[in-house]
């Protein structure tokens, strides 16, 4: 299996490459450079040096969107830090090129990135593409001025469309079985646990293993296939950390810092009203509420990377209300390496449940 759909398959909530994680050898800890940084952590780096460790996975993944590769395109397999391959030392020659760009024409600002000449292709995108035939002629818009409603009353509505902050309150754990569908030719059983304000644990059941995805309500991590669990890295928790938050559908007034109403757009044939949540430091996250039901549409978060970011976006579906409070049975998450769609067949709320579960096990413990 290729290493993109591996990782993906893994847990339905990590980006692309995150196994790679599990197989880089590591830089002894002790008396060597700092394991925070990327050359304590990671064996042969040389352009990343200097970043932190923790960057080091989400810029690789941001190299394989960009090109629409795997891991082994550049590195040998189960031996990353390798140089046998022509491609990894044109991808350092790239990296540097860019940050060199952006530094001399920029002021520093990523304003060029992989993306930016590569559009999902292994060499560089250097002639206008010719429009197909099939292809609609642009029109220019017409625009008219529309009345945007205040980010308040876009949010307020959202909470009294879920059912109201007393039902939300009420529910304390939320356990789901269903399906995940996307990758292979059957769909495999998926269990999501959830305990309210932002625990978390998501089990995709295959033929080769658990893949499990969890967050613990101050971190995340991941076991995939039998190997031993690791700690995600500080923008992956981040990004779980809302998943998290947004399966119980809290307040979000209280998950960012300022929203902003930016314009009504059509999703799918429907009016959405676009707000963009941002907190200092962190990349913005951008919603499309239902104009009519005030519910969640759409959600497009980034992971800021060294060399750009890498987009999720996940769109919502099949709303059903159940003791009070509406949430959707049905997620599809899109990613430049893929998509799948979980569908939620089962749904109970205030299940008991232990703590304990959403606890990263030890390394010598059973899956």
């Amino acid at each position: 299996m290729r290493v993109r759909q591996a990782a993906v398959l893994a847990t339905p909530f990590l980006f692309v490459l995150a196994a790679l994680a599990a197989d880089v050898p590591a830089a002894p800890a002790p008396a060597g450079p700092d394991p925070n940084k990327a050359e304590g952590r990671f064996k042969n780096i040389q352009v990343l040096k200097g970043y932190a460790a923790a960057d080091v996975i989400p810029a690789m993944q941001f190299i394989s969107n960009a090109l629409g590769v795997d891991c082994e395109f550049c590195h040998v397999d189960r031996a990353p830090e390798k140089d046998d391959k022509e491609e990894k030392v044109a991808a350092r020659k790239m990296i540097k090129m860019t940050l060199a760009i952006n530094r001399d024409n920029f002021d520093g600002h990523r304003e060029v990135t992989c993306m930016s000449c590569h559009h999902g292709a292994t060499h560089p995108v250097g002639i206008p593409i010719i429009p197909s035939a099939d292809e609609p002629e642009a029109k220019v818009a017409e625009t008219h001025p529309v009345e945007l409603p205040a980010a308040s009353v876009v949010l307020d509505k959202y909470v009294k469309a879920l059912g109201g902050a007393d039902a939300i309150a009420k529910i304390s754990s939320r356990v789901q079985k269903g399906k995940l569908s996307g990758f292979g030719p059957e769909p495999v059983p998926v269990d999501v646990s959830s305990q309210a304000p932002n625990k978390r644990l998501t089990v995709v059941r295959n033929q080769r293993g658990d893949n499990i995805t969890a967050f613990d309500g101050h971190d995340g991590w991941l076991q995939s296939g039998g190997r031993p669990p690791r700690d995600m890295s500080a923008v992956e928790s981040d990004t779980s950390r809302l998943d998290a938050t947004l399966l119980f559908r809290s307040d979000l007034k209280k998950f960012f810092k300022t929203f902003k109403v930016v314009s009504q757009e059509k999703l799918d044939g429907k009016d959405t009203v676009k707000v963009v949540g941002r907190n200092e430091g962190s990349p913005r996250v951008v919603f499309w509420f239902d104009a009519q039901s005030g519910l969640v549409s759409r959600l497009v978060r980034y992971v800021d990377t060294p060399l750009g970011l890498n987009p999720t976006q996940i769109d919502y579906a099949d709303y059903r209300t159940a003791n009070g409070v509406t949430v959707p049975f049905r997620w599809t998450v899109a990613r430049p390496g893929g998509r799948f769609t979980i569908q939620i067949d089962e749904s109970q709320d205030n299940v008991p449940l232990d703590d304990k579960m959403f606890e990263k096990p030890s390394p010598q413990a059973p899956s």
